[in-house]
């Protein structure tokens, strides 16, 4: 095992409203303080009574995917935390990822793409 699943992100026009509609779904605490996640205007999460976190991202030209239109597909990314962030870049990309932004080393995390291009995030934990 390299990591474990923290959270699914989904993109969004506002993440506190549908963060609040998630939370009526399932249930769980919205926007719980967590110290994986700095919360604000263009970052909500929520804490569901099962375990699952789901966070929510403001996209600021977001368009809805329409199912199952191929033009307009589905967007979320996941988010695997780890303690050793360099070793877990070095098992994913033998694996076949690619690294899409390292970013400053004291931001904690880094996105890639999986073999198929769909992005996930490995955030130090």
């Amino acid at each position: 095992m390299i990591a474990e699943l923290q959270c699914v992100v989904l993109d969004c026009p506002d993440p506190a409203r549908l963060a609040a509609f998630y939370g009526a779904v399932l249930g769980g605490q919205v926007d719980q303080p967590d110290r994986r996640w700095s919360l604000g205007p263009d970052w909500a999460t929520l804490h569901t009574p099962a375990g699952t976190v789901l966070a929510f991202q403001r996209v600021a030209d977001h368009r809805a995917p329409r199912w199952p239109d191929p033009d307009r597909p589905q967007q979320f990314h996941q988010d695997f935390g780890m303690a050793d962030l360099e070793r877990a870049q070095e098992q994913v990309l033998a694996l076949g990822a690619t690294l899409l932004d390292a970013g400053p080393d004291e931001r904690g995390w880094r996105v890639y793409a999986d073999p198929a291009g769909h992005p996930f995030c490995l955030v130090r934990h």
